[in-house]
């Protein structure tokens, strides 16, 4: 039987975005395995499935698809090992999951990592079908007419253990939260009679199912926090949203995105990693928070992904940012010189995708949609706009443009195939860019500009929009007329825009192209391994770090108030899931089961 093709979102987002390699057992169509190659294209993604017409869908998504009763043969691709091995909500269809637990624990290379998805057997609807003599099968769910075996939370954890697997962590999947409370409620005077304490019957009865993470080995974790500033135009999503939800995939990481003084209370000794995003630490009053950071135990570090050169407020002789840092972070080599004036502990880490999109554009052969969207690019294309309305006018309703934000270049576009968005956030925009086959990024040569990321590109070509831009930043990343189109002047905008409306499978090819190029070599996945080896690092180094951050800024030495009272420097946190900590000493800002 086809159970619904639908990915697990608590096991996607507990797939460490570092694995070269993942078996999933009882993988299904494989909706799982599908959406993590949007994250990480680079995976070899195994799968077990005894459905036939489950398998067949399987196998033409994933690398290797075995038909096996995995019970009698645990092992059907010999001594291929993995990092990571999926059971979602398979394990209570097998007559001895143990065993295969067990034997397949064995698969795990150094450090790999079991997730497993299960229901609960003490879920509150259970009792409540046994007490009013209702209790059935049924075709899936938790009364799965499949089911041979039942767990509870610690008939789980020990399977686990007795696997030889250390268990990590566990997150409660809870839908019925409202019912379960009401149900306990009702029962509360019988519960009281048999000394049952209704808060602890919840934490056991709520949950539908449990998702557990459980390790080859056990691994020290380190805390990595970060502000955020107000997301506008995706460069919170970018430099800290979607960097921290990739670190969460990581068992070695505790990773959140911290609003103002909600901060968790973490042993002092423990590995901790604070990041500022783009604040502004001025003068005395700025260093409070990052004295009171250092005598808490954290390394602190900033990220920056502008030029401060030409950011107005930053041209203060009393900012803070860089200098009383252990560590600064950014995106890009010419910027980190910049940077690396006033700190020489810093780490590029380019602008990447977290997530392919799927394709949705270059459905209509007669019209080509070209997108601009941008903050701050009012300097950009006042020179190309003629060449842009000429192409207009020979091409009337086959081009149509895209407009986000800047209100002066619509104005000046002469063409009634338009339309505007103003400054709208990154989910719409990513929904605006997706339905457009081109995209007009034009840059001037200035030193601030020569500082910017390739992320308008990048963003293009993952959603396959063939990009139409200038040679600063753009031209060492886009191959001409094979990733992309690169133009030097107004004249050859012109001449490259009507040629690719003449040729849109030219178009369409090159996006392709870049597409494969994201893939291949721009995930964000790709650099997760870096950007906790670097963390790691610095916290080994701190001693060393905190010297050289002492001899910039003197005053920090001052550590006479250590209790935390952080100002307001970050907007709404990341929802990051919500686990409890095993072997470690739970955070308490960190809820759960």
């Amino acid at each position: 039987m086809m159970y619904p093709d639908a990915a697990n979102p608590d096991l996607l987002s507990r797939i460490p975005l570092t694995a070269r390699t993942v078996l999933d057992v009882g993988c299904g169509t494989a909706a799982t395995a599908i959406e993590y190659r949007r994250r990480n294209p680079g995976v070899k993604y195994f799968g077990i499935e005894m459905d036939p017409d489950s398998a067949r869908v399987a196998a033409s998504r994933l690398d290797h698809v075995a038909q096996v009763d995995v019970t009698t043969n645990p092992a059907p691709f010999g001594e291929q090992k993995f990092d990571c091995i999926i059971y979602g909500d398979v394990l209570e269809h097998m007559q001895d999951p143990w065993t295969v637990l067990k034997r397949q624990a064995a698969l795990l290379n150094p450090g790999g990592v079991v997730l497993i998805c299960m229901p609960n057997v003490e879920h509150w609807s259970f009792a409540a079908r046994l007490l009013r003599g209702g209790w059935s099968y049924e075709p899936m769910g938790l009364f799965d007419h499949s089911h041979l075996r039942w767990f509870t939370f610690e008939t789980s954890q020990k399977a686990i253990i007795d696997a030889g697997l250390s268990p990590h962590d566990v997150s409660a999947r809870v839908f019925d939260g409202a019912e379960c409370q009401k149900f306990i409620q009702d029962l509360e005077p019988g519960l009281r009679a048999l000394g049952i304490d209704s808060g602890e019957y919840y934490r056991r009865a709520s949950p539908l199912q449990h998702v557990w993470r459980a390790l080859e080995r056990p691994v020290e974790r380190i805390n990595v926090l970060s502000t955020i500033l107000e997301p506008v135009g995706g460069v919170s999503d970018v430099r800290v949203i979607e960097p921290m939800a990739a670190l969460a995939t990581l068992p070695e990481v505790f990773s959140l995105v911290v609003q103002g003084n909600d901060m968790p209370h973490l042993d002092v000794a423990s590995p901790k990693i604070f990041i500022f995003h783009r604040p502004l630490l001025a003068g005395e009053e700025g260093l409070v928070p990052v004295r009171q950071l250092i005598a808490l135990g954290y390394v602190v570090v900033c990220e920056f992904d502008d030029h401060p050169d030409y950011i107005p407020v930053l041209q203060r002789p009393d900012i803070q940012n860089f200098r009383a840092m252990h560590a600064l972070q950014t995106s890009t080599m010419p910027l980190a010189e910049v940077l690396g004036r006033e700190n020489s502990e810093i780490a590029v880490f380019p602008n990447a995708i977290a997530r392919i999109p799927l394709a949705r554009n270059f459905g209509d052969a007669d019209r080509m949609t070209m997108l601009f969207a941008g903050i701050n690019r009012q300097n950009e294309w006042p020179e190309f706009i003629a060449a842009l309305n000429a192409v207009a006018e020979i091409a009337g309703p086959r081009l149509h443009f895209e407009v986000v934000n800047d209100q002066a270049f619509f104005d000046a576009l002469d063409t009634p195939h338009k339309n505007f968005t103003p400054l709208c956030d990154y989910s719409t925009y990513q929904d605006l860019l997706g339905r457009c086959e081109l995209s007009f990024m034009p840059l001037a040569d200035t030193p601030f500009n020569r500082c910017k990321s390739d992320l308008k590109f990048l963003e293009a070509a993952a959603h396959r929009v063939c990009a139409v831009a200038s040679p600063i930043v753009y031209g060492s990343v886009i191959k001409d007329r094979q990733t992309g189109v690169v133009f030097h002047d107004a004249a050859e905008l012109q001449r490259r825009l009507l040629a690719l409306l003449a040729d849109p499978p030219a178009a369409l090819a090159m996006a392709e192209a870049a597409r494969s190029y994201v893939a291949q070599e721009r995930m964000l996945a790709y650099q997760m391994t870096a950007r906790l080896e670097w963390y790691r690092s610095l916290w080994t180094r701190r001693e060393a770090l905190h010297a050289a951050l002492l001899a910039r800024v003197p005053e920090l030495g001052d550590l006479a108030a250590p209790a935390i009272d952080l100002p307001d420097l970050s907007a709404a946190p990341a929802d990051l899931g919500t686990v409890v900590v095993l072997e470690h000493e739970r955070p308490e800002a960190v809820s759960g089961v």
